[in-house]
């Protein structure tokens, strides 16, 4: 184990005892040390060397748990003092010894000498000097060493130091406490600060036995959040060491074995007490992980107070090295490539409360399961009706709250994705369903982790784990810290309230409600909705969650190609196109807030309407992408024109249903188009307000005194029953009235909010828009609803002309147009109808100049060619003002003519 020296002496001579060396590894009293060797592929040997010729006070000693008469022995005076002074000078020390005598027993007796070799201080003789030991009575003095300690005991007690000082030493005896009454109090009053204390025992390598002081507790510290290999007791009372229990036992020892440290006291488990334990050289917890000794545990690692994720590190860093307990380690996410570890991409569903679809940047649909949370689930067994079939995202309690939390959250948002562990497929068994693979990752948002915010809000728990199972959430953490603060809140699923029942009516199919309820969402208008399932590419199921009811909602005035359909006995296959139909609407509209028209129902129990997202009508936009064709029973709707224009341009491109479109001669057309004329009624209307894009907003003159009358009374029934701020809550769609900034109410619309202290309207009677807090918001009386009076603003557009697409180009045009015309009236009329609102052309009411013309004659503006016969001899005027404001270089044309080469970088078409 040592090293061992021969002192050389003449031959003949008496023999000279062997001179051994070893480090100090423990103090057991004041006259005996245990000395080990240095390690050398393990934990070193060790051997008790007892002081020779000298007695120093025996340790407390608690007595024997077998023997329930036996009586703690407490210390004998001066018994402490003797062992701190050994401690304080040997603990970690190379000392070097000789073995002087030997007894049967195989304990031996020597001489300890600090350093190297014989020539460094005798222990004996400082412990007698210090009077802390005495010579062993009986010990004749008849060599150099009985003088010496001889000498040192006479010394000491002429100066009365230690044991022969005044007194009986009392105040050296410790009033040991083995036990704590109540532990969890005891660790709180520390308050978590660093309590002083001495280790007096390793019987792992985290856990330990340690003196806390002032008050000499003698307590058992398990290191919070980790735990390392044991040493298992068999039946016969031996201990077998798990693989690297005793090199983490010598780690743990050779570092912190009666050194001086500072404990922070964190929980209690039974008489236990879980805590760090803090040296001068560092964090003995984040060592043993780092080093591979032990592992993190997650029911103690939530009290550990210096930040898990430092342990979670430390863990890490030694399972990619494979470090010791870690050898056979192997990443869950060992075999994906890094781009599949952690990407970007757009969420397009969400399943349940646990799992989304995304579309990643290739193009692909990826299922991706929050890591480590399990959604809300039905307890017990009696709690559905038999005869009742299970709706999971209603008829389970705080499923439908999840769902509709991460929905509004993340629908169409882009995410980031990291890969935490691949679940592989299961098979099913009599209680559990099979599962296929399953990809399971952190999900977040900006910078919040999804699964976190869903288990802080109550609305999904925390899976537990075996604590050697490593397939887990990277934040796994952070998602206990969140259930623990959703438990202690009441929230959602920890909430001692009645759960939430959600009583959907589910009308799809159900030709008798659907016929009570037609009539109603006619009445309705428009109507909020929300997009649960995709049939086909106009076949959609809607939730109303104002009327609480499903439905099977088919777009209206539309021929959608039809998807593949199972029969009896049969497969019909799809039309062409129709799965890329429905894959557009899909990924347009599923799980969207939606507006729907209901106009009509088929005799199946399916509502017939319009369907708009974000002010866009889904009809329109399946015929502009050439995935649908216009229906005849479209021509009674309002939207028939914006379809026959999307409808005509598609065909125009030959794409997808019109890929083997040939244009048809119109010959019998020819002659009505060139006997139509332009229709010049012009009626006067006052401008309102101009948009960016150049539209603008009129009222009819002729209206005006109307909506001035409704105004006032308006205004005076609101000054006598004025609105409660903060009352009124605010639903996309709705009509109320909003306080401008010139402190008057105005009737307006809801289009969109982003928070009670931002929500975007539209003021129906003005054309303007604002953004405002629902404080300034309340809610329509009905006797000035746009029943009693329509909404006065119209929107227009410029006919003949073309908006620049240039930002600069397109502000100077319109600040023109508000300079001019603004809050003044004016004289318009329609020229032709168009997708979004109607082409016109503006006339000043007292000049009657053209202000399309000129937008054209000073150059800020481009003419749109029209080949219409009605239209030609305005055209031309527009075109002779457009070759003038060229010549002349005016604003656009100021660099010459550039649409030849660049008229798409500039946004212009000639």
């Amino acid at each position: 184990m040592a090293s061992s020296a021969q002192s050389g002496g003449s031959s003949g001579g008496p023999a000279v005892p062997t001179v051994q060396r070893g480090i100090v590894k423990m103090v057991l009293s004041g006259c005996a040390i245990i000395v080990r060797g240095q390690p050398r592929g393990g934990p070193p040997p060790e051997r008790q060397i007892n002081l020779s010729n000298i007695r120093a006070g025996n340790l407390a000693r608690r007595a024997a748990a077998t023997q329930p008469d036996a009586k703690d022995t407490p210390d004998e005076p001066w018994a402490f003092p003797a062992r701190e002074f050994l401690r304080k000078k040997l603990i970690g020390k190379e000392v070097c010894f000789t073995i002087e005598n030997k007894t049967p027993q195989g304990r031996e007796y020597g001489m300890i000498y600090l350093g190297k070799d014989t020539n460094g201080e005798n222990i004996a003789e400082s412990l007698v000097a210090e009077g802390l030991a005495t010579r062993r009575e009986g010990v004749r003095a008849n060599n150099p060493e009985q003088n010496r300690l001889s000498e040192c005991e006479e010394q000491a007690k002429s100066a009365k130091k230690g044991m022969w000082s005044d007194g009986n030493g009392s105040h050296t005896i410790r009033d040991l406490k083995y036990t704590i009454e109540n532990p969890r109090h005891f660790v709180d009053s520390h308050h978590q600060k660093p309590v002083n204390a001495i280790i007096e025992h390793v019987r792992d390598g985290s856990v330990v036995r340690a003196l806390l002081l002032p008050d000499y507790y003698l307590v058992t510290v398990m290191l919070s959040g980790i735990k390392c290999p044991t040493f298992r007791r068999e039946a016969d009372g031996s201990e077998t060491p798990e693989p690297f229990a005793a090199e983490a036992k010598f780690f743990t020892e050779s570092r912190l074995l009666q050194r001086d440290v500072q404990i922070i006291l964190e929980s209690c488990h039974n008489q236990n007490i879980l805590g760090t334990i803090l040296h001068p050289n560092g964090n003995i917890t984040e060592l043993l992980l780092k080093e591979g000794f032990a592992r993190c545990v997650d029911w103690s690692i939530a009290v550990y107070t210096r930040g898990a994720e430092k342990l979670r590190a430390a863990e890490r860093f030694a399972k990619e090295r494979r470090l010791r307990i870690w050898r056979d380690y192997v990443a869950p996410t060992a075999n994906l490539d890094q781009k599949d570890k952690q990407f970007v991409a757009k969420v397009m569903q969400v399943l349940n409360a646990d799992a989304i679809v995304v579309k990643l940047n290739s193009g692909d649909y990826k299922t991706i399961h929050l890591s480590s949370i399990r959604p809300p689930r039905l307890e017990g067994e009696n709690t559905q009706d038999k005869n009742k079939k299970l709706r999971p995202l209603y008829d389970i309690p705080y499923m439908f709250e999840a769902r509709e939390f991460l929905r509004k959250k993340l629908i169409g948002k882009k995410v980031n994705v990291t890969v935490d562990y691949i679940r592989p497929a299961s098979p099913a068994t009599e209680t559990v369903p099979a599962f296929s693979e399953r990809t399971c990752a952190t999900v977040t948002i900006g910078g919040i982790n999804i699964a976190e915010a869903l288990v802080s809000k109550g609305l999904a728990t925390v899976i537990r784990y075996r604590q050697d199972d490593d397939q887990r959430s990277s934040h796994y953490d952070e998602l206990l810290a969140a259930e623990a603060r959703a438990i202690k809140n009441g929230k959602g699923l920890h909430s001692k309230k009645e759960v939430p029942i959600h009583r959907v009516a589910d009308i799809s199919g159900d030709t008798q409600k659907a016929k009570q309820f037609l009539p109603f969402l006619q009445r309705a208008g428009r109507s909020e909705a929300v997009v649960e399932y995709v049939f086909s590419g106009s076949r959609l199921k809607l939730y109303l969650p104002k009327e609480t009811c499903l439905i099977t909602f088919l777009l209206a005035g539309i021929e959608c190609p039809r998807g593949a359909r199972n029969l009896p006995g049969l497969v019909q296959e799809g039309e062409p196109f129709s799965e890329e139909a429905t894959f557009f609407t899909k990924e347009l509209v599923l799980q969207r807030e939606v507006e729907v028209e209901v106009e009509s129902m088929d005799k199946a129990g399916n509502f017939i309407g319009w369907l708009h997202i974000d002010g866009a009508n889904l009809s329109v936009l399946l015929v502009e992408h050439a995935l649908s064709k216009v229906h005849f029973t479209a021509e009674r709707s309002s939207y028939y024109k914006s379809l026959l224009s999307a409808e005509e341009a598609a065909k125009q491109k030959k794409e997808k249903v019109w890929a083997h479109y040939e244009e048809q001669p119109v010959e019998e057309v020819m002659p009505v188009l060139e006997e139509k004329e332009r229709s010049a009624s012009y009626k006067p209307v006052f401008v309102t307000e101009i948009t960016d894009d150049l539209h603008f907003y009129v009222q009819d003159v002729e209206t005006g005194t109307q909506l001035e009358k409704l105004m006032e009374n308006m205004r005076n029934d609101i000054a006598s029953h004025p609105p409660v701020e903060g009352s009124y809550a605010p639903r996309r769609g709705e009509f109320c009235i909003a306080k401008f900034v010139d402190g008057e109410w105005y009737r307006a619309r809801v289009e969109k909010i982003e928070s009670p202290a931002k929500v975007h309207v539209f003021y129906i009677d003005y054309g303007n828009r604002e953004i405002l807090p629902s404080t300034r918001l309340g809610t329509l009386p009905p006797a000035f609803s746009t029943r009693v009076l329509p909404a006065q603003a119209t929107e227009y557009a410029f006919a003949f002309i073309q908006v620049p697409q240039d930002e600069d180009a397109r502000t100077d045009a319109v600040d023109s147009v508000v300079r001019d015309i603004q809050n003044t009236q004016c004289l318009l009329n329609v020229e032709h109808l168009s997708a979004g609102c109607p082409h016109v052309t503006l006339q000043f009411a007292d000049s009657k100049g053209d202000v399309g013309l000129g937008l054209v004659k000073e150059g800020l503006v481009m003419v749109e060619v029209r080949k219409e016969k009605q239209f030609q001899k305005v055209i031309t005027e527009y075109l002779n003002a457009q070759e003038s404001a060229k010549s002349a270089r005016l604003n656009l044309w100021r660099y010459g003519d550039f649409r030849a080469d660049d008229a798409d970088e500039f946004g212009y078409s000639r």
